[in-house]
C-alpha cells in the first residue's frame, strides 16, 4: 500500500490485491475509486455489479461498500472531505462550484456503479488522476491548489455524466428510471431557483396535474413537495454555514430567499436556532 496525505483533508491510497480482506464498511471521507486493472464485483449499499479495468466509482460517507476480486486488481483511492474546497483554496467561480458539489454530495447515489458514460470523459479523468499523483509525490510550488482544482474538475465531470443519465428534459422517461427519481433529481438540481421547484412547474414538466403530482410525491416520499424542497435547501444552507465564509445574507440570496430574515425564520424551524448561532456553536464544538 502506498499512502499520501494532504493534512488529512485529502488522502491517496493505492493497493494491488488478489483478495479484498476488509469487511463491508462505510467511511468518513468522500471517495473516488479508480480501477487501473483487474475485474470482479463491487457492492455499494447492497447493490452488486461487475467492475473492470478503467472503471471509476464515487462514494459518499454514508455509503457501505466492498469488493469481490476475480482478477488481481490495482486500486487508487482519492479520499477527501469538504474542507478540501474551503475558502483557503482559490477555486474559480466558487458559487457555481458549490452548486455542482452540493448536487452530487448531498443526495443518494441514484445510479450506483461506474459513474462515467462517455469514454472521452473517462480518459480526461484518468489523465487528471495521473496529474494528482505526480503533484502529491513531488510537492511542487502550488501543488495544494492544483490538487484541489484537479479534484473539483473530476467531480464536475462526474456530475455531468450522472446528470445526463437523469436528463429531466427528455420527453420520455426510460423504463429503468422511476418517475419519482426524475422528480427528485430535478428538485436537487434546481433547488436554488424557486420558480423551477413550484408544484405548477413540476406538474407541467412531468405531465401530471398539480393534485396528482402532489399526492404521488407524498405517497413515494412521505413528505409534501414543499416539505422536501425546504428540507433539502436547509441541508445546503447548513453545508455553506459550516464549510464556507459566505455571510448569512449572501447564503439567503444564493438559496432564493427574499432576505436574511426569511432564511433565518425557516432555518430556526428546522434547527431550533438561527443560522448565525448554528455556525458559531458548531464551529466552537469542533
Amino acid at each position: 500500500m502506498i499512502r499520501y496525505s494532504l493534512h488529512e483533508t485529502f488522502v491517496v491510497n493505492q493497493y494491488t490485491l488478489d483478495k479484498w480482506e476488509a469487511r463491508p464498511h462505510n467511511q468518513n471521507y468522500f471517495e473516488i475509486i479508480f480501477i487501473k486493472k483487474g475485474s470482479g464485483h463491487h457492492t455499494i449499499n447492497d447493490i452488486r455489479f461487475p467492475y473492470e479495468e478503467n472503471n471509476i466509482f464515487l462514494l459518499a460517507p454514508e455509503d457501505t461498500h466492498h469488493f469481490e476480486i476475480i482478477d488481481q486488481t490495482h486500486f487508487t483511492f482519492f479520499k477527501f472531505t469538504e474542507l478540501l474546497f474551503s475558502n483557503k483554496v482559490n477555486l474559480p467561480d466558487r458559487k457555481c462550484w458549490l452548486q455542482r458539489i452540493e448536487q452530487l454530495l448531498h443526495q443518494p447515489n441514484i445510479i450506483p456503479g461506474d459513474v462515467i458514460s462517455h469514454e472521452i470523459d473517462r480518459n480526461v479523468i484518468w489523465n487528471i488522476h495521473n496529474l494528482v499523483l505526480d503533484e502529491f509525490k513531488n510537492e511542487k510550488v502550488y501543488y495544494q491548489e492544483i490538487i484541489s482544482n484537479a479534484i473539483s474538475t473530476i467531480l464536475s465531470i462526474i456530475v455531468r455524466n450522472i446528470s445526463e443519465k437523469y436528463d429531466t428534459n427528455q420527453k420520455d422517461i426510460h423504463v429503468n428510471h422511476r418517475k419519482i427519481d426524475m422528480i427528485l433529481s430535478h428538485i436537487r438540481q434546481n433547488a436554488y431557483d424557486n420558480a423551477l421547484t413550484k408544484i405548477s412547474f413540476l406538474a407541467e414538466k412531468f405531465g401530471m396535474s398539480q393534485s396528482s403530482i402532489s399526492s404521488y410525491f407524498k405517497r413515494k416520499t412521505g413528505e409534501s413537495i414543499h416539505q422536501y424542497v425546504t428540507k433539502y435547501k436547509m441541508k445546503l444552507v447548513e453545508y455553506r454555514l459550516l464549510y464556507t465564509e459566505f455571510t448569512i445574507a449572501e447564503i439567503a440570496y444564493q438559496m432564493g430567499y427574499t432576505d436574511e430574515s426569511h432564511l433565518t425564520k425557516t432555518f430556526k424551524k428546522h434547527f431550533s436556532m438561527s443560522p448565525r448561532q448554528y455556525r458559531k456553536e458548531t464551529i466552537e464544538n469542533k
